[in-house]
């Protein structure tokens, strides 16, 4: 069975890429727009593993992480943080990777590989 990835990130041109790399690399892939679905999502799909945006509407990455933390069941789940932000090493404690956008599609493979 293949691992599932939830790409997270507002803007529809990056999750498309962030999709299509994981699904051609043989990973399992759902899709959010802002951290107030994610969470839903989140709950519902279970990933093994979570790209984050940090810079969204509705709901920031941060935000989602902190109510990821706070879910039993969603709390162990590996993030992988893929933004632009200044100080995105510091919004998530306890990220696998971190990437500024755009990515280095092997880098990006590489920690998602050791992620899960």
């Amino acid at each position: 069975m293949s691992k599932k990835i939830l790409v997270v990130d507002d803007e529809k041109d990056i999750r498309m890429y962030l999709t299509s790399l994981l699904m051609d690399n043989g990973y399992e892939t759902c899709t959010a727009e802002d951290g107030f679905s994610a969470i839903g999502i989140a709950r519902e799909e279970r990933p093994d593993l979570i790209t984050l945006d940090l810079m969204m509407p509705n709901k920031s990455g941060t935000d989602f992480y902190r109510q990821l933390a706070r879910d039993a069941d969603l709390k162990d789940t590996p993030v992988i943080i893929v933004s632009g932000l200044p100080g995105r090493d510091l919004a998530v404690t306890k990220p696998v990777a971190v990437f500024d956008k755009p990515i280095d599609p092997e880098k990006f493979l590489a920690a998602v590989r050791g992620a899960i």
